[in-house]
């Protein structure tokens, strides 16, 4: 079987957070992501009753999902194990809710987290997010100077903010990228310009900042399927956030449609792996690619 790409819809993103609003029912919003052609969801294994309402509705469809969690310490980790070992996952998305000034303070819970995973035969990524252990570009590349395998979901939209990158992005820039990208085992998918973590794909003023993300989501495509397995799923998550995330006008409603903008990014990605499998194979590039959804 040939290597796949998954796209999956955040659950957090599918909230409102509108005064004038109501929100989305939980089956609702499960529907929606079916209909709209996703396959699967990120998913917070936080909650057993909640985990378990979502992951049935999505195996009953042939879904699947990533167990989203954030431990404190090493222990954390375990009833999240415990949860997927019988909700079942993908993968186990692991943020870091800790906040060490040194590489040392992280070797014993990135070992910890590490050997309960192999015992439970479940694949972690750690994510690439501010406020945690990963938040800081530099900090995380020392991480993988200690821990070359460690297998990351990549949300790059957080370093693009917290290092604020000049404009264009110079190569010693898209080289510190790069590493963490080398390491990226999936992907969470927001588009960010130096100022803001979060900005809509279809201004005209945020294209140079959608084509620097699918540059580096090429990248990191093209790097995981020379390191994959050749059945290997890779997920991509759609992870456009509520407020505050989405940018709000003064009366607080969102200046773009997020769910529009999620079904706009996973044409484009999509379309994006497609051109990639093509090229590989010499296949010409299909004209539909050029245009997606």
């Amino acid at each position: 079987m040939a290597q796949q790409l998954r796209i999956l819809q955040s659950l957090w993103a599918m909230e409102r957070r509108q005064a004038d609003q109501a929100e989305w029912p939980l089956q609702t919003q499960l529907a929606m992501i079916r209909d709209a052609g996703f396959d699967g969801a990120g998913v917070r294994f936080i909650d057993p009753g909640f985990a378990a309402e979502v992951t049935g509705f999505l195996r009953a469809h042939g879904m699947i999902w990533q167990a989203q969690c954030y431990p404190t310490n090493v222990d954390d980790l375990k009833p999240v194990l415990e949860l997927v070992a019988r909700l079942g996952a993908d993968h186990v998305n692991l943020q870091p809710n800790v906040r060490p000034h040194r590489i040392s303070e992280c070797i014993p819970l990135l070992d910890g987290w590490r050997r309960l995973a192999d015992q439970a035969g479940v694949a972690v990524h750690v994510e690439t997010h501010r406020d945690r252990m990963t938040t800081d570009l530099f900090f995380t590349l020392q991480l993988l100077d200690c821990f070359p395998d460690l297998r990351l979901t990549a949300d790059v939209s957080h370093y693009l903010v917290g290092r604020e990158f000049a404009w264009p992005v110079d190569e010693v820039n898209h080289g510190l990228i790069r590493r963490i990208l080398d390491n990226t085992w999936g992907i969470h998918g927001r588009i960010a310009s130096r100022e803001q973590v979060q900005i809509s794909l279809g201004f005209p003023q945020h294209q140079g900042w959608v084509e620097l993300f699918m540059g580096w989501w090429e990248y990191a495509i093209r790097s995981w399927r020379q390191r994959a397995k050749p059945d290997a799923v890779l997920t991509f998550l759609c992870e456009l956030g509520p407020p505050p995330y989405a940018i709000t006008g003064p009366d607080g409603a969102e200046l773009s449609n997020r769910w529009e903008d999620a079904l706009k990014m996973k044409g484009m990605i999509r379309a994006l792996w497609q051109r990639i499998v093509d090229e590989e194979a010499g296949t010409p590039a299909r004209v539909e690619d050029a245009n997606p959804e």
